[in-house]
């Protein structure tokens, strides 16, 4: 099967590995254990504590599979792959609404780590994609629900849990 391949800053990746390694030594022994207990009540066709069980368990190996699947295909962010000043990949980026006034800062992330509430876009966004290969002063238009926003570029920062400046590697 060919998957989609993942962009994360290292951060995100030990995250991705943190999460996979509890649920394989945590919650997988924690969910077996319900499992053994339920089935000690007797009759499962009418056991609700085994059912919700089993479905707690299919949900864990179907997360640990996407985990190990993510972290297999991941792809770490190499800032060396990107030109100086430009928006790119694990940097941090501060954006002005023309309109508004109002300024927003940004962490530019592949989508498996974006997190809109603390800040954290993907390039796949619109405004990440917008965003990506801009430089400072330079006004980005970006087709929103509530129609189109215009951005002006104020700050770039390098480096928003990107990887350390060495050739980019497949995370294995």
């Amino acid at each position: 099967m060919n998957e989609k391949e993942i962009v994360l800053t290292r951060e995100g990746l030990a995250k991705l590995e943190h999460e996979l390694d509890d649920l394989k030594s945590v919650h997988r022994r924690e969910v077996n254990d319900r499992i053994r207990q339920a089935k000690e009540f007797g009759d499962l066709s009418e056991n609700a504590e085994y059912e919700d069980a089993k479905q707690e368990q299919a949900f864990i190996e179907g997360r640990i599979l996407k985990l190990e699947g993510m972290i297999r295909n991941a792809r770490l962010i190499d800032e060396l792959e990107y030109a100086a000043g430009e928006v790119h990949l694990g940097c941090s980026v501060k954006v002005k609404d023309i309109k508004s006034g109002a300024s927003r800062e940004f962490s530019i992330v592949g989508s498996a780590e974006a997190d809109p509430v603390n800040h954290r876009i993907s390039n796949e966004s619109p405004l990440g994609h917008a965003l990506i290969g801009r430089k400072k002063n330079e006004t980005v238009d970006v087709a929103t629900p509530r129609g189109l926003v215009k951005y002006k570029v104020e700050q770039i920062k390098s480096g928003a849990g990107a990887a350390p400046k060495k050739a980019a590697k497949k995370a294995s």
